[in-house]
C-alpha cells in the first residue's frame, strides 16, 4: 500500500525531535516520497491544498525541516522527503536589531519562523534588482542555503545605517555586520 504524504504526516514525524533543538536536517537523506501541495508564498505566508497555514507553531515545525537540494526545497524527517513550491524566498525576516556603528555594527535579524541570524561573512546579506523595474529585493543567508527575504519596513531602517565605502576601486552605499561590508548599490559619493 502506498501512503500518500501529508502535512499531518510531516508533523508526527518531526514532533519529538523539534523538542530537542533544531532537527538535523543536513543529516537525513531519505527517499523522495513526491510532491506535496504546499507552497511559500512570496510575502512569506505558508500554504497547504491552496489554505493559508494559520497556526503559527505548524508553519514554525515546517521551516525547521526546510532543506534545499539541486536548487529545489523539501520538507524531510528521516524517514521522508517530498517536495514543496518556494515562489522567492523560504523564510521571511521581519525585524532586525543593530548594535555598534560603522564597521563595528552588528545586525542580527529575525524571521516570523523565530530564526535568528546574525549577518557576516557566513550569512551575507545580498540585494538582488528587478531586470525591468529596477526594485530592489533584499535577503539575509539563515542556514544550509535557506535565505530570507527582509521585508521592506525593515530594509528601510537598514537604508537608514547605510555608508558609502570603496569596494574594488568602485564606490558603494551598502550595510556593515560583523566586520563585513554587503554593497547595496553602487555610490557616487564618496
Amino acid at each position: 500500500m502506498i501512503v500518500k504524504p501529508s502535512a499531518d504526516g510531516l508533523m508526527s514525524a518531526v514532533a519529538g525531535a523539534a523538542r530537542k533543538g533544531p532537527p538535523p536536517v543536513h543529516l537525513w537523506n531519505p527517499d523522495f516520497c513526491g510532491d506535496i501541495d504546499m507552497r511559500i508564498a512570496r510575502d512569506g505566508t505558508w500554504f497547504y491544498l491552496g489554505t493559508p497555514i494559520g497556526r503559527a507553531p505548524m508553519v514554525k515545525l515546517f521551516s525547521s525541516i526546510l532543506k534545499l537540494e539541486e536548487g529545489n526545497y523539501y520538507l524531510v524527517t528521516p524517514v521522508e522527503k517530498v517536495g514543496i513550491v518556494v515562489e522567492d524566498a523560504p523564510l521571511h525576516a521581519i525585524d532586525f536589531d543593530a548594535t555598534g556603528s560603522g564597521a563595528d555594527q552588528v545586525l542580527t535579524f529575525h524571521t516570523r519562523t523565530e530564526d535568528e541570524v546574525v549577518a557576516g561573512p557566513d550569512n551575507p546579506i545580498r540585494v538582488d534588482r528587478d531586470a525591468l523595474t529596477g526594485e530592489p529585493s533584499p535577503y539575509v543567508h539563515v542556514r544550509l542555503g535557506l535565505w530570507a527575504r527582509i521585508d521592506r519596513k525593515s530594509f528601510y531602517r537598514l537604508i537608514d545605517l547605510g555608508s558609502h565605502e570603496t569596494v574594488d576601486g568602485q564606490g558603494w552605499f551598502g550595510l556593515w555586520s560583523s566586520g563585513r561590508f554587503f554593497p547595496v548599490i553602487p555610490s557616487a559619493d564618496l
